[in-house]
């Protein structure tokens, strides 16, 4: 006999995998695209959300990279100072919003965020592409969700 879960808890059957954060939900085989791609279909979260505004790539001395993959970087810097004064760390990150300004910087975009998570570590994410952002030289910026374990919040 199977144990009973709490309400509002995932089976975790075959198609979900626990992360420190929450729960990895995968669509089966032949669902939608069948693509590599750098992020999560779905993640359930379990723990306290920290809700961290849009980054831009600049670093704290007012540089900012001239290509996507420094400036890309750069952003990832940021957010982990953020989440390292709440306990956080990329590990925690359950769902990231990317502002591109050139689709066509996609390619480079995508194996920069790579680089920059944890290996395995691929949070739910929307990708927008948009006309322009606040500084004319920012290529792209990035908001994030993170799920603080209850013993950090």
């Amino acid at each position: 006999m199977r144990a009973r879960r709490p309400a509002g808890r995932p089976d975790p059957g075959p198609r979900h995998d626990r992360t420190p954060s929450g729960w990895v939900l995968r669509h089966p085989p032949g669902y939608g695209f069948d693509m590599a791609k750098p992020y999560s279909d779905a993640l359930l979260a379990d723990g306290p959300l920290l809700f961290v505004s849009g980054q831009v790539p600049e670093a704290p001395d007012g540089e900012i990279a001239l290509d996507i993959t420094g400036q890309t970087r750069q952003i990832f810097r940021n957010l982990t100072e953020i989440l390292d004064r709440h306990g956080a760390g990329p590990g925690d990150l359950v769902k990231l919003t990317y502002y591109l300004r050139h689709i066509t910087d996609l390619e480079d975009f995508r194996s920069a965020l790579l680089e920059c998570l944890p290996d395995g570590h691929l949070p739910a994410a929307t990708l927008v592409e948009v006309s322009g952002l606040v500084h004319p030289r920012y290529l792209v910026e990035i908001d994030a969700v993170a799920c603080l374990p209850r013993d950090r919040a």
